[in-house]
Formats: structure tokens, C-alpha cells, sequence
């Protein structure tokens, strides 16, 4: 697995180029493999966004999450206000889709929301370090 460069990438966020074999039968799409070195994963969960919803802004202060998106499109916009990083300040939108299939590695202590922006319903996997805690996060309103 390969990390994509992307520019102005936020100062710990990446991107994973995943696997994804498909045929006239469907797609097989990998998401982890022990051997990606990526960390214990604690949660997995899918959440499901309707075209031209946007969910958050949010921020975890100790998970790491890491986001595929297998079905539809999903449009990720980050945002670094953390004290100390190279990159505060900065803001940046990342794209997911079968058709851009990746990993999106996002450390805790960056916003970030995400809007469905495909014609049909979009699905998000997330396997998370941390088992969900609602007092380990916080919300903005858009």
C-alpha cells in the first residue's frame, strides 16, 4: 500500500491507496491488513450520508479514525486549528469514492465534516482506535 501525495496535506492526515479488483461479477475492496502497520482497530462501524447531506464539524481528542468509502461519493473537508502544527490554519477538502478508492487516516485534534456528494445514498466505513465515548469528542455547528 502506498501513500498518495496530495498537496498541502494537513500536518498528520493520510492517504492510503487501497486495493479494489472488480469484474463483470462485482468488486472485492480491501480496507486493512495487519500487515499495513496501521494500529489496533477497537470499532468498526458504517454510516450512511444522503445526497447533499453534510454531517459535523467534529473533532476527536485522543481516536484515530480511518475512514473507506465504498459506495457513492463523499467529499471530506478538514480543518487545522491545533496549536503547534505546521499546518494550522489550513484547510483542505479530500474526495472518496469506489471509483477513488482510499484509505483517509485522520489523527485526533483536526475538524473535519463531510458531505454525500453523489447521486445516490454514500457509505462510510470507519475502524476507529477507541471504542465510540460521546465525552471524547466535540461538535460545531456548520
Amino acid at each position: 500500500m502506498s501513500q498518495t501525495a496530495h498537496p498541502q496535506l494537513i500536518e498528520g492526515l493520510q492517504v492510503i491507496d487501497l486495493k479494489l479488483m472488480k469484474d463483470h461479477r462485482g468488486s472485492v475492496m480491501h480496507m486493512l491488513k495487519e500487515s499495513m502497520n496501521l494500529g489496533v482497530v477497537k470499532e468498526v462501524y458504517f454510516s450512511t450520508v444522503v445526497p447533499g447531506v453534510t454531517k459535523g464539524w467534529k473533532r476527536h481528542q485522543k481516536m484515530t479514525q480511518r475512514f473507506a468509502v465504498p459506495v457513492g461519493e463523499i467529499q471530506f473537508a478538514f480543518d487545522d486549528d491545533r496549536v503547534g502544527s505546521k499546518t494550522k490554519g489550513v484547510t483542505q477538502t479530500i474526495n472518496l469514492s469506489q471509483s477513488n478508492y482510499k484509505l483517509l487516516i485522520v489523527p485526533p485534534g483536526i475538524w473535519y465534516k463531510f458531505s454525500c456528494i453523489s447521486q445516490v445514498e454514500a457509505l462510510i466505513v470507519n475502524a476507529s482506535d477507541l471504542e465510540h465515548d460521546p465525552l471524547e469528542s466535540q461538535t460545531k455547528e456548520l
